[in-house]
């Protein structure tokens, strides 16, 4: 395990590169221009150092000062144009990299089980795909390039100090082993707390999603006092953390930004006792000097970016443990269904090993074209059944298959095609009313979508919405009723006409005085398809062919309305409660309209 981990950290630039779709050419044309973009800085010392010797020297002409002075200034036009030619292109590269890793975290959660899904914070992905991922484009795009070129310029600089004397060049080296000693010191005591540092940011982006979004449940009960506490807690935890960790590292990582850098310190005290001894001219020392400057700023940037870099590193890493997410498996030649009948053979599932086994051996046909319920107490089994049909999981054991075909060797967006499904609490992206219904079929044409929001019976109410079918949705669907929402999903649902269709008790939402229009027109959709119903309310779904009591994870009974009336207490004892739930609801109202009268 610990070779793996190893093996991965080191090939994690390139793993990062593979994102780039065919750009990592492109980025090392960028450090290639970078490195070039600084050689070409040291060309000005050079000329300095020219025309410093020969005013020295009292031959200086007017010709000859110009002559290097206009080489000074093309050494430095070409030093600004390869500079915006390297930042351009590692950018480019940089955000081809960040495109490519959001689609790929995207596809594998669209890919993994729910339950994968599911172990993960909205607050972490959050800050995954947006956060994190977007920490790259800085060091991607800067220090990668810039940060070869100011590995390239101190060898470039020591190597023309060696050429003016070997001397120079070694004083400009006395500080660097110190330096990268208090170097290797900070990056050891920061490394030990960059997990830790990781775990406290999506920590923190989980609690402000989770306060933000229930804002309003806060607010309608008077927690917020509480709820505050909680989350501004989180951020003085993160805040005190960040800080404890800066201060484990601060004298180290001062003395290694100290000395790192501290070319000087050497050149200039070794170039004024050569200058003394006569072994080294004015002009050269001016020269030394320059040169050691220059590898000043080099030395002090190779710090800030492998700071940079090894943030980046973390990231990385970070990143790669979604994107190691297991997939739902897809088989390489996939088998299509010639009919829809579902039938469930001895199947076993388990959410989490800790809380043991959901469903229990589930045996169960669904034949093509029937309407199939689904019934029982809360906690029995009935939304899984539904969700393992649609492969949001995988059964534990037993099989699922659709026409005698395994629905494990369908690819996953073969089956999303044959299963259409709707839950009481449906998703809306914050687009048009109009491009949310269109996500059932993207291909139909306006005319279709209307047509689908006719049967759903929801055209009156988005007609009446300031831009109709151009209506943003809003965020979550939050500017719809929760009715609306469900209207528009089923509305969805009716455009992708698929044969096979889950309705999780559909209608919950809708009011009385489009319920029953919608109920009619969900059964003339689902003529001749397998339809699956999740019910709460029992007495729209009487009618169905068969009616499966789920208890416990376990099939209890199955039968027509009459035969489990007269079979099965459990059905009969929810069917009472189900009639007197009506009944005293009906009673109320009925008093409260003679109250009003």
């Amino acid at each position: 395990m610990n070779e793996e981990v190893t093996k991965e950290e080191k090939k994690w630039f390139k793993t990062l590169l593979s994102y780039a779709k065919g750009s990592g050419g492109r980025l090392c044309i960028s450090v290639i221009f970078s490195m070039a973009s600084l050689i070409s800085g040291l060309v000005p010392y050079y000329c300095v150092y020219r025309i410093l010797d020969v005013y020295i020297a009292g031959s200086a002409d007017r010709g000859l000062v110009l002559h290097f002075c206009l080489i000074a200034f093309f050494a430095y036009l070409v030093k600004v144009i390869c500079f915006g030619i390297s930042t351009g292109i590692s950018h480019y590269v940089a955000f081809n990299v960040l495109e490519g890793l959001r689609v790929k975290v995207s596809d594998v959660f669209l890919k993994a089980p729910l339950g994968e899904v599911y172990r993960h914070s909205i607050g972490e992905i959050k800050s995954v795909i947006v956060d994190k991922i977007e920490d790259i484009e800085p060091p991607l795009a800067h220090v990668v390039p810039e940060g070869a070129g100011h590995i390239l310029l101190p060898i470039v600089c020591f190597i023309a100090l060696a050429a003016v004397d070997i001397r120079a060049a070694l004083g400009a080296l006395l500080a660097l082993p110190l330096g990268l000693i208090f170097m290797m010191l900070t990056f050891k005591l920061s490394g030990k707390n960059m997990t830790k540092y990781q775990e406290a940011n999506a920590g923190m982006s989980s609690m402000i999603v989770e306060y933000v979004e229930g804002i309003e449940v806060i607010k309608a009960f008077g927690k917020a006092g509480v709820s505050y506490e909680k989350f501004a807690g989180s951020i003085r935890d993160y805040r005190d953390f960040v800080i404890e960790w800066l201060e484990s590292t601060w004298i180290t990582m001062k003395l290694a930004f100290a000395l790192m850098p501290a070319t000087l310190l050497g050149v200039v005290p070794v170039s004024i006792l050569l200058v003394r001894k006569g072994s080294m001219t004015i002009s050269e020392m001016a020269l030394a000097v320059m040169l050691a400057m220059s590898m000043v700023i080099s030395m002090a940037k190779i710090e800030v970016f492998s700071n940079g870099l090894r943030q980046m590193q973390y990231t990385v890493l970070e990143i790669q443990k979604f994107l190691n997410i297991e997939s739902l498996p897809e088989p390489e030649n996939e088998k299509l269904p010639d009919s829809y009948t579902i039938e469930l053979s001895d199947v076993h599932f388990t959410y989490d090993d800790e809380e043991g086994e959901v469903l229990h051996g589930i045996d169960l046909t669904m034949k093509e074209g029937s309407f199939t319920a689904l019934v029982g107490p809360s906690g029995g089994g009935k939304s899984t059944v539904a969700k393992l049909i649609a492969r949001f999981w995988d059964a534990g054991s037993g099989s699922i298959t659709i026409g005698g075909i395994d629905i494990r060797d369908m690819k996953v967006t073969s089956l999303a095609n044959i299963v259409s499904f709707v839950t009481q609490d449906n998703f809306l992206f914050s687009r048009s009313i109009k491009e949310n219904i269109r996500l059932g079929r993207p291909g139909a044409s306006d005319e279709e979508v209307m047509r689908a929001a006719e049967a759903a019976c929801c055209d009156e109410f988005i007609r009446k919405l300031p831009d109709g079918y151009d209506t943003s949705a809003g965020e979550a669907g939050k500017r719809l009723s929760g009715g609306e929402r469900q209207r528009i999903a089923i509305a969805r649902m009716m455009l992708k006409n698929a044969p096979i269709v889950i309705l999780d008790e559909a209608t919950a939402f809708t009011d009385p005085e489009n319920e029953t229009r919608l109920q009619e027109s969900i059964a003339n959709l689902t003529k001749g398809k397998t339809l699956l119903v999740i019910a709460h309310r029992l007495s729209t779904i009487k009618n169905a062919d068969n009616i499966v009591v789920l208890d416990n994870g376990r099939v209890v009974a199955e039968g027509t309305q009459q035969e489990l009336m007269d079979g099965c207490q459990l059905y009969n004892r929810m069917w009472q409660a189900h009639i007197g739930a009506r009944g005293w609801a009906a009673g109320n109202m009925a008093a409260g309209q003679a109250k009003e009268a």
